[in-house]
């Protein structure tokens, strides 16, 4: 049955939704006259309304003075009601705020407690600076309150004033009485005032000299920790996180007093012990007592693994941590992590990791058991996991490499494509652990041939071939096999199946010298990769010049790899540690990689072969490739946008900017004084190679000295490239021009908020030139409030080099006191012309034959009042160089122009001139990706 009294209550709730459903014209005027009216409950009633009104987001600030004058109450509701519309709106209101003050400070003194508490918290919600002159002396006295609730209110309200004002806070003395209430006789005084400390510690570290923490007070905390609630112990966790012990006995005491939060409901309170007793064990040499430690740490960590799914996930990222600083915790508790069949994806992925990081000796067989096992489940993305972790269980745990192949083998047998094509891949890297151990399953590789369409895996099968391949009778027709669709090919897969030939043809060379010549030059002659190309000209140059040392480099020994290259660096691990249970522990990212926007530091182990095919990823361990993928920044990615990878380097906004080396010119794009084919067709008679050098610079053409204007290096009107929508306010308008040889980005930073701003840096993410700022980014700071800087950003070509698409594009990122802001922008391609690129005429003939004409695009051009003289001195002053000139028929001008961007690319043109005519032009070029940018550059530089 339900009681009266629950049906009373339920209609008194019901009633307050009254408030909210009033759609009444001249509803201000009604709660004026309300909030003046003589009857109490009235004037509480008409309260209520504007709450309610000030809820659904109506402006009701015009009764700031009317909601002001009902704070001279008793009625504890009705006050309650007055300063959380205050809070709301004295920021837009001080002038006003300033009334209510007199009664804050009588409401401080007031003889009830909850009057005092909420009088005192409700001065430091309200952020006014007038405000808070009026706070401090009230505040002074709440904090050595006879009551214990007043002072844990007005601790907190400390730090709410040091976020104001932070100076106020050291000159009045807050921050010792703070540090006087860590002895507080009331455990939620002590964990409040513990809880300000932290964040004002967060803002102002130099805050901790005016704060003595010693071992009184640290007892005075642990005695508070069993006593205070959930919160309190995670805030006071924290705190003993950072204070380090005289001597290991008080280590050992701390550890004893803390170790009863293992067993808490709450997981927090459990992961902030286990942070503070992983950090004091390594201050801890007893042994015996290290390892009663280790044993009590065990039950409380498998128990988080019964919560929720995205409990469980957070649980296994911290205990990822913790097994692989002291594996030895969670050695024997492995069928904890045995995957269910209800388990999210990334539940499932992250028990898969910490099983392979606990394998050993003594569970293998359980181990292997249960990977088989998930080998055949539905999930393909899961299911490759784990057919890599057998691999890696392989590799790891030695006594069990043998059951961990026929493992392997049996699930080749099944069959299925990408269950096969994994099986291939550990395989390739069991044999780089065990070699000439278990040669004997090739042929079982072999007959999967046909079923290989992944490039990972078709490159761990030609590595295979290419290692073992005076042990596979027809290791030549396999590779030729291979060869036959070449440029359709993943590069990764080009460049094993260039290596992998040059192995077989110095295993044996009678054999395969066709086949090697064909690879060669399909690497150097057919390829546009330089990756691809450098490795072709290396492998030409040993084989050419000196056989027996192509055969000690390429057949080397190659270094063993381990299992253990995933492993986080162990200095980074040890503040991971110190971070358990926050964010960082998730991520595995210290929290300057997330917070103040530096990417941090990761170091990895990377096992090249004697090829130094570090790019070629088949080298190299699983977990490996995926920090590769996303983290490294020297080798060139893949051609794209890179958007999504690539966020992380745009995090790297500190000074001095790093100085990377000079990206390497595409030689292929420099007119070659002999043919490449020729070279290629004596690759066995020891010729040296000739590499093909630049054209010499020659003087430009003569301009008019008698012109009434001389023409100059063309700059186009700015533009935003960053709206102040986007970026809270701060507006960037860019151009870019080229003066006395070096590139310009000339910026006006523009401030549309109501305060200044300072603090501003700039980085650029990698891209096609490898542009990057040449210079801090200089700003007259602050910029004011709607006011706007001209400034000017020398750049540089010198930047890690990624092809971006389109070509010209480059990703930035500003970072000023706000935050850090995110946008792009087209570099015009008149600015990365240099002032070399004047060729000899007799070269460029030889230079245009040797294009292929289907690398040459034709263009008809808008049209141009400008003579010819005209034309040419606007192309030569923007470093498009006239070579030649002459009359063609009917009139027509032809100009011969050249053109040479900062990374050694070339580009011919052939411009037409006919009088009545919209001009016509023809480019040509090795880089065909040049062509359309340098089309767009010629057609601005003539419409200006």
């Amino acid at each position: 049955m339900v009681s009266l009294g629950s049906i009373t209550t339920m209609r008194g709730k019901m009633s307050d939704s009254k408030y909210f459903n009033t759609q009444k014209k001249g509803e201000i005027y009604e709660l004026k006259a309300e909030l003046n009216s003589d009857k109490k409950e009235k004037k509480k009633e008409a309260v209520k309304k504007v709450i309610a009104s000030m809820t659904v987001g109506k402006d009701v600030s015009a009764l700031f003075t009317d909601v002001t004058m009902c704070m001279q109450t008793d009625n504890l509701e009705l006050k309650k009601l007055v300063y959380l519309y205050l809070i709301n709106y004295a920021k837009t209101q001080p002038d006003l705020a300033i009334l209510a003050v007199n009664t804050f400070v009588k409401d401080c003194e007031d003889p009830n407690p909850l009057i005092r508490a909420l009088a005192v918290r409700t001065m430091g919600c309200i952020r006014v600076e007038k405000i808070t002159e009026y706070l401090c002396e009230p505040l002074r006295k709440c904090l050595k309150d006879e009551d214990p609730y007043v002072r844990k209110t007005a601790a907190v309200c400390v730090a709410k004033l040091h976020d104001i004002s932070a100076a106020r806070v050291e000159d009045q003395g807050f921050l010792e009485t703070l540090g006087e209430l860590l002895c507080d006789s009331n455990p939620m005084v002590v964990a409040n005032a513990v809880a300000a400390i932290s964040e004002i510690l967060d803002t102002n570290p130099n805050a901790a000299k005016q704060v003595n923490v010693d071992t009184p007070t640290v007892n005075k905390l642990l005695t508070a920790l069993n006593e205070c609630t959930e919160w309190g112990q995670i805030f006071i966790l924290d705190s003993l996180n950072n204070y380090s012990p005289r001597d290991e006995k008080e280590c050992i005491s701390i550890c004893e007093r803390i170790t009863p939060r293992l067993a808490h409901a709450n997981a927090a309170v459990v992961l902030s012990a286990v942070k503070v007793l992983m950090k004091l064990m390594d201050q801890i040499t007893n042994t015996e007592f290290v390892q009663m430690l280790q044993k009590k740490l065990a039950p409380p960590l498998v128990t988080l693994l019964s919560a929720e799914a995205e409990i469980q996930y957070v649980a296994l990222r911290n205990i990822n941590l913790v097994v692989q600083k002291r594996p030895d915790i969670l050695k024997h508790e492995i069928k904890a992590f045995f995957v269910k069949y209800n388990d999210p994806i990334y539940v499932k992925l992250e028990k898969l990791d910490i099983m392979i990081r606990l394998a050993a000796q003594t569970n293998i067989a359980q181990v292997l058991a249960e990977l088989k096992e998930y080998a055949t489940e539905v999930d393909v993305d899961f299911v490759r996991k784990a057919v890599r972790a057998i691999g890696r269980c392989a590799i790891k745990v030695e006594p069990s490499a043998e059951k961990c192949v026929t493992t392997l083998l049996e699930l080749i047998q099944t069959k299925v494509n990408y269950v096969v094509q994994e099986a291939i891949v550990v395989i390739k890297d069991i044999f780089r652990k065990y070699p000439n151990k278990y040669e004997t399953i090739i042929s079982t590789l072999c007959e999967n041939l046909d079923s290989l369409d992944e490039p990972e895996a078709r490159a761990a099968m030609i590595w295979i071939v290419g290692e073992y391949a005076e042990r596979i009778d027809n290791a030549d027709e396999i590779l030729q096999s291979f060869l036959d669709g070449f440029h359709d090919e993943n590069t990764q897969v080009q460049l094993q199946l260039l290596t992998a030939i040059v192995k077989l043809f110095l295993k044996k060379p009678q054999e395969t010298q066709e086949l090697v010549q064909k690879v060669l030059s399909l690497a150097t002659q057919d390829s546009d990769n330089p990756d691809l190309r450098d490795r072709g000209y290396i492998y030409w140059r040993l084989l050419s010049t000196d056989p027996a040392a192509a055969k000690e480099v390429v057949l080397a020994e190659k270094p063993l790899i381990s299992e253990e290259t995933d492993l986080i660096e162990p200095t980074l691990l040890d503040e991971l540690i110190c971070h358990i249970s926050s964010l960082a522990s998730v991520y595995h990212k210290p929290p300057s990689a997330f917070v103040e926007g530096r990417v941090p530091v990761r170091k990895i182990q990377v096992n090249r072969n004697a090829e130094g095919a570090a790019e070629t990823d088949p080298h190299i361990e699983e977990d490996d490739r995926t920090y590769n993928e996303t983290e490294e920044t020297g080798a060139p990615q893949e051609e794209g946008s890179g958007g999504d990878l690539l966020i992380g380097d745009l995090l790297s906004l500190d000074y001095p900017a790093p100085t990377p080396a000079q990206p390497p010119v595409n030689n292929a794009n420099q007119p070659p004084q002999q043919p490449v084919a020729d070279l290629l067709g004596d690759i066995f008679g020891g010729i040296d190679l000739g590499g093909g050098a630049a054209p010499a610079p020659v003087a430009a053409s003569p301009m008019d000295l008698f012109s009434l204007s001389t023409p100059t290096n063309y700059v186009a009107p700015p533009q935003v490239i960053l709206p102040a929508a986007r970026a809270k306010g701060l507006e960037v308008s860019a151009t870019f021009a080229r003066r006395n040889k070096a590139i310009f980005m000339d910026l006006t930073l523009t401030n549309k908020t109501m305060m200044g701003m300072s603090g501003f840096a700039v980085q650029f993410n990698k891209n096609s030139f490898g542009l990057a700022p040449g210079a801090p980014l200089a700003v007259n700071c602050p910029v004011l409030p709607g006011v706007s800087a001209p400034t000017s950003l020398s750049i540089v070509t010198t930047g890690p080099v990624m092809k971006m698409d389109p070509l010209l594009k480059v990703q930035m990122a500003m970072k000023n006191d706000i935050d850090v802001f995110y946008f792009e922008c087209l570099v015009p391609a008149y600015v990365l012309f240099v002032e070399e690129g004047s060729m000899e005429r007799n070269l460029f003939p030889q230079m245009w034959r040797e294009i292929p004409d289907e690398k040459e695009k034709q263009f008809s051009l808008p049209f141009t009042n400008k003579s010819q003289e005209q034309v040419e001195q606007v192309l030569t002053a923007n470093n498009v160089f006239v070579v030649a000139t002459r009359q063609g028929g009917d009139g027509e001008h032809l100009i011969y122009t050249s053109v040479k961007f900062t990374n050694g690319i070339w580009v011919l043109g052939e411009l037409r001139l006919a009088a009545g005519a919209p001009p016509t032009l023809a480019l040509k070029t090795q880089t065909v990706a040049a062509i359309p940018e340098v089309h767009a550059a010629i057609c601005t530089i003539l419409a200006d």
